[in-house]
């Protein structure tokens, strides 16, 4: 009987401390892209200003996980950070599209439930990532577009802007001559794990210089450009046809999870992939031990990383 009991005190240990491992995750960490292959030809202080950009996004985001805040909530700062500065393709730096009118998008979603949020062709929404996390916590929906999503931000109390704070010379100009080499292909986006081991991943896009009034890419629908699940977190930048199409972003975490590979190794071969079939694209991404990948096929990706382990990367070219 001693001998019994004993056991079942050793197994209700072990079984509380396997709960207590689950619920307190020592490896967090966060990694950030702010769009793959239009850095061709800028002045060195663009560059150095994304650099600063990322670094500041980086650093906010990694405050709020080291303070045990949520993985939601660091997304949600960095990108909000990334949305508010003019060098990135997101927010106040939105490219224009073939009418000379900038459409945001934006998603987020988070591994423990898979609960989503994401927005559509909005226009007046300073920060369209608060706006689809709100959707995420405050709707039975996924997703909203257009006026009916800046309705849903009027009702949240989510900051609206005219449409003239989006407005950019540089990127008009960029509409002018969307063959430049220096046109915007990419977006902003965020993994982040926090002390609980949840994985949140969010994008946010102005989308494609000359894009179709109306055009939607991949980033604001789950799975194509943005993807959490238990063990695995991606956000990606580039052509955002091809993303959707063979739903890269949950494709490279189902290859990581049920092939056994390491995030690097899935997200390698399938950017790899797309390369063959000449679409440009980007990733990054997070596993369940705080493991990063950012992988891209074109010349350069903006991109920074930083984890409990004192790792830091903050880096633009190959």
């Amino acid at each position: 009987m001693r001998a019994i009991i004993k056991y079942l005190i050793g197994f209700i240990f072990l079984c509380c401390f396997e709960l207590n491992a689950k619920e307190n995750n020592d490896n967090i960490a966060i990694v950030i892209h702010g769009g793959a292959g239009w850095f061709s030809g800028m002045p060195e202080s663009e560059i150095e200003g994304i650099k600063n950009g990322l670094k500041d996004a980086l650093y906010v985001g990694y405050k709020i996980l080291e303070n045990n805040g949520s993985s939601v909530s660091a997304v949600e700062a960095s990108i909000r950070i990334l949305e508010d500065n003019s060098l990135f393709n997101a927010g106040k730096g939105a490219v224009y599209n073939a009418d000379a009118i900038q459409e945001l998008d934006a998603s987020i979603m988070q591994s423990k439930d898979h609960n989503a949020g994401a927005v559509a062709g909005v226009r007046k929404v300073k920060n369209p990532i608060t706006l689809a996390k709100y959707v995420m916590e405050n709707t039975p929906h996924v997703m909203f577009s257009g006026d009916g999503a800046e309705l849903i931000a009027k009702d949240g109390g989510i900051e609206l802007v005219d449409e003239s704070y989006f407005h950019s010379e540089k990127n008009l100009k960029r509409l002018e001559n969307v063959q430049s080499k220096q046109n915007k292909l990419g977006t902003v986006g965020v993994v982040a794990i926090d002390i609980n081991g949840i994985i949140t991943a969010g994008t946010s896009t102005g989308g494609m210089t000359n894009k179709l009034k109306g055009r939607i890419g991949d980033s604001p629908i789950i799975g194509a450009g943005t993807w959490a699940t238990p063990g695995c977190g991606v956000s990606g930048t580039g052509h955002g046809e091809f993303f959707i199409r063979y739903n890269v972003a949950k494709e490279i975490c189902s290859r990581h999870l049920n092939r056994n590979i390491s995030v690097l190794e899935a997200a390698s071969n399938v950017i790899s992939e797309l390369k063959s079939i000449d679409a440009d694209a980007g990733v990054i991404v997070l596993d369940g031990s705080g493991n990063s990948a950012m992988v891209f096929n074109t010349p350069a990706m903006a991109r920074a990383y930083k984890n409990s382990n004192g790792d830091e990367i903050i880096l633009i070219y190959k």
